[in-house]
């Protein structure tokens, strides 16, 4: 069963603004719907394999996992992996500057999530898109209010 799920948004806010927000492993909580917590396993700052360990519920079900930074160009892109953790998924953040007030962030999270049954497939791809179009409006209404 593969997942791909792909959503978007424009904030009104400068790029650099929205991806260090974004990047920002100890800002997950706050933005993310279903992340409790996240905690760093190397020494900060983020980098090529920085690794940090989430909380999470989905589906009823409590997930414990470790993303590795792969990839991290600041201000364009940033891809984690999982490390360790119920599935192999990779989460993939780009933003592009509209204008100088104006940022558009993709998120995409694609990957194999076992354990569940191969009926659920689109139903969990679904409930994915929907969870991080949440996530990217917590993420708007966090930076467009200050």
């Amino acid at each position: 069963m593969k997942v791909d799920v792909l959503t978007e948004m424009i904030f009104n806010r400068p790029l650099r603004e929205v991806s260090e927000y974004a990047a920002n492993p100890d800002h997950a909580p706050a933005w993310y719907v279903n992340i409790h917590s996240a905690e760093w396993k190397t020494p900060k700052p983020l980098t090529l394999g920085s690794q940090i360990a989430f909380k999470a519920k989905f589906l009823g079900r409590d997930l414990a996992y470790v993303y590795e930074i792969v990839e991290y160009i600041p201000g364009e892109k940033l891809v984690m992996k999982t490390a360790n953790g119920p599935f192999p998924m990779e989460t993939i953040y780009t933003w592009q500057e509209i204008d100088e007030h104006h940022t558009r962030m993709t998120l995409r999270n694609r990957g194999n999530p076992t354990g569940f049954s191969k009926l659920f497939s689109p139903f969990i791809s679904m409930m994915m898109k929907k969870a991080t179009m949440k996530d990217l409006i917590k993420l708007k209404e966090i930076l467009e209010r200050s």
